[in-house]
């Protein structure tokens, strides 16, 4: 991989499409984009309000509430590389090309550390099946990196990969903080009916996914293994007065706006267009 070093290639398995089980998977993690509230946009994916990476479900139901950011936060989850990864892919956001059939497809989301705070410069190399299932091993298509922006943000354009025998739909992803272990995982669809007999297939990877842009948008956060100063908590502030940008609230902290008491359900720092009537999974009318 130009820019990063170069990766191990993955074992041979000639004809059948069949990767092997991960040696190891690490601990559960639930993901919070909450921690970067107070400094970071969101998402084009997600634009139309806060709705963290993991608390949307696909059906397009009220997302639940996002527990507490810690400082335990697990990494995400490793995977196998599989058969079909190739070093020094190019450096593009967008893997698309003139021709290219299949559904557009837009992932979205933040690399954390250990301490739920975001990662910049980190590598994502991104790799996939076409819509009839077949790996490029020849060229480039659908393989690309990138890295993290300042605000530990990437966005990869792309379109949904096809199935073939024994696999459910999922993207191949490798990530390397700078100077840190390389991370190999894959990410994985919601409601696919071969979910359920994937033997590789880890639940704890799916994105949130749903209809839109005349394609599909997807959202997902990785955490590694970086060790993190979380550094001081937000000042607290007394319960009450009226909403304002850039204060932190906490849960259970109430506030008025236009007129109206609202009572706080999630931890955030207050963004414009995060006033209380506009989102319901911050704010509760009373």
């Amino acid at each position: 991989m130009d820019e990063a070093g170069t990766y191990g290639t993955g074992p041979d398995d000639p004809g059948t499409g069949r990767e092997p089980e991960s040696p190891r998977l690490v601990r559960r993690k639930t993901v919070l984009r909450a921690a970067l509230a107070a400094t970071a946009a969101i998402p084009v994916a997600l634009a139309a309000g806060p709705a963290l990476a993991r608390t949307s479900a696909a059906s397009g139901s009220a997302p639940q509430l996002t527990p507490s950011c810690d400082d335990g936060d697990d990494p995400t989850p490793e995977q196998t590389e599989g058969p079909y990864f190739k070093p020094n892919s190019p450096q593009r956001t967008s893997l698309l090309e003139p021709g290219l059939p299949g559904t557009p497809l837009t992932v979205t989301g933040y690399v954390f550390g250990r301490a739920c705070l975001p990662l910049s410069g980190v590598l994502l190399d991104f790799w996939q099946a076409d819509t009839n299932g077949a790996y490029d091993n020849t060229g480039y298509r659908l393989r690309g990196h990138q890295f993290t922006d300042s605000r530990g943000s990437f966005a990869l354009t792309t379109i949904v990969p096809g199935l073939y025998p024994g696999r459910t739909r999922h993207l191949h992803v490798k990530l390397q903080a700078p100077g840190r272990p390389v991370l190999t995982t894959q990410l994985y669809f919601p409601n696919e009916p071969r979910n359920n007999t994937d033997t590789i297939f880890d639940p704890r990877l799916v994105m949130t996914v749903r209809d839109g842009g005349g394609g599909r948008e997807a959202a997902f956060d990785f955490v590694l293994d970086v060790p993190q100063d979380p550094g001081p908590g937000p000042t607290p502030i007394p319960s009450g007065g009226t909403w304002t940008v850039g204060v932190t609230y906490r849960a259970g902290d109430r506030v008025t706006y236009a007129g109206r008491a609202y009572v706080c359900l999630q931890a955030h720092t207050a963004q414009p267009g995060w006033e209380p009537p506009a989102v319901p999974a911050l704010w509760r009318a009373g």
